[in-house]
């Protein structure tokens, strides 16, 4: 179903990016359109369209514009195309799903909204949890020295300057004058923090409640531990998320605000690959790939 009557004011519009992922994006619709306060408008950006997934969109009780890329876009460009086609809607509201993530319950968009209004937010997440073990978070969180695996770790409110985004964030339309759309030419990974590196230099106020969840598969695994656990490296598991991370990452730390710890990376992944792997040459790759970023040749795998 596609709705091209105006939107009301205030209008929420969800975007979501999928891609081969029926099932997944099927749970994840499903909670979307279970919420206590529904989206008043759903875009799905298809980048698989080979394996169409129009039906389930349109098995979602809110009003709802299928977008199949021809092309794939990555989640990068994913975003960045759902995102503008919400702001060009009219949307006052923007916000972002994964295909393999859902809304932990049927409050999440409400609690989210009501929180962004009464701290004059312009972009909120909820905790991403994992969704196989909703106590632990989806992704370890640094503070200072220390990762946090729980989310009983975190506190019960509100984490200030701090989000995962597109899983679950909440922005204001107004927030995306300021900061723009995902870069697409990042294709996927990373995408994320370039937008939060964006959202901290702009200065508006953002962060993470904590009474409300995102549920998301476990993506600890990557981060490996080294020095007894007192530092961890991202080493995923196969060479195409280890291409798009390196050289995607590359580029982050070339960019204003992450430049201070680009020096402190290249002495942890070297302690990583020759201290702890015992692999110089994944060392001389990783030194490639953030190479390649850093000159921003940013070419497919």
């Amino acid at each position: 179903m596609k709705v091209d009557g105006q939107l009301p004011s205030g209008a929420v519009v969800a975007v979501v990016v999928t891609r081969h992922r029926r099932e997944l994006l099927a749970d994840s619709l499903k909670m979307i359109g279970a919420q206590t306060r529904l989206p008043d408008h759903l875009v799905v950006v298809d980048n698989g369209p080979d394996e169409p997934v129009a039906d389930i969109v349109e098995s979602c009780p809110v009003p709802s514009t299928y977008l199949a890329s021809r092309r794939n876009l990555g989640g990068a460009g994913g975003f960045a195309l759902g995102m503008l086609t919400a702001l060009s809607m009219g949307a006052e509201w923007i916000w972002c799903a994964d295909d393999d993530g859902r809304p932990a319950d049927e409050n999440v968009l409400e609690v989210l909204l009501g929180e962004a209004e009464s701290r004059n937010l312009a972009e909120i997440s909820p905790v991403v949890t994992n969704i196989d073990t909703p106590a632990k978070l989806a992704f370890p969180l640094r503070r200072g020295l220390t990762w946090k695996r729980n989310a009983s770790e975190l506190g019960t409110d509100f984490l200030p300057g701090i989000a995962s985004l597109f899983n679950g964030a909440l922005f204001r339309a107004a927030t995306l004058d300021v900061i723009g759309v995902p870069d697409y030419r990042l294709f996927f990974r990373g995408d994320e923090v370039e937008i939060h590196r964006r959202l901290v230099r702009s200065g508006l106020p953002f962060g993470t409640s904590l009474k409300v969840a995102y549920l998301h598969p476990d993506g600890s695994d990557e981060f490996k531990p080294m020095l007894g656990g007192r530092l961890h490296a991202q080493d995923p598991e196969n060479e195409v998320k280890r291409y798009y991370t390196y050289r995607n990452r590359g580029y982050l730390l070339s960019q204003p605000g992450l430049r201070k710890i680009g020096m402190l990376e290249i002495v942890r992944f070297g302690l990583y690959f020759i201290g702890t792997k015992k692999d110089p040459k994944a060392f001389l790759q990783w030194l490639k790939l953030v190479r390649q970023g850093q000159r921003e040749r940013f070419f497919r795998f």
